[in-house]
């Protein structure tokens, strides 16, 4: 759970804020085995805050290993979609903007 930690702690430094200018939406993530947390977008700028959210724009849903190689770039996200590693509710388009929000 220790990188999962360093992932999520490193996300704002990551965050592009020219990118999420005029954005409003809330990524919500579903770790099975571990603790959900969501992204609130709001005209570029981003909080990390634990829990769930009551109107995510996005959810998305994997464990603890699939999110970290996703976050690190050791997993292709679409690859992961597509073999059911990672699945998505709501407005899953979105989800692809999750690559320019956040950079490697």
């Amino acid at each position: 759970m220790a990188e999962m930690q360093e992932i999520l702690s490193g996300l704002s430094e990551r965050f592009d804020a020219d990118a999420a200018a005029g954005l409003n939406i809330v990524f919500q993530f579903n770790i099975t085995d571990g603790d959900p947390f969501h992204i609130n977008v709001n005209d570029g700028t981003c909080d990390i805050v634990e829990g769930t959210s009551n109107n995510p724009s996005v959810s998305l849903i994997s464990d603890t290993s699939t999110f970290v190689g996703i976050m690190t770039g050791e997993v292709n996200g679409m690859q992961a979609f597509m073999t059911g590693k990672l699945r998505t509710e709501g407005n899953m388009m979105l989800a692809s903007k999750l690559g320019e929000l956040f950079k490697q």
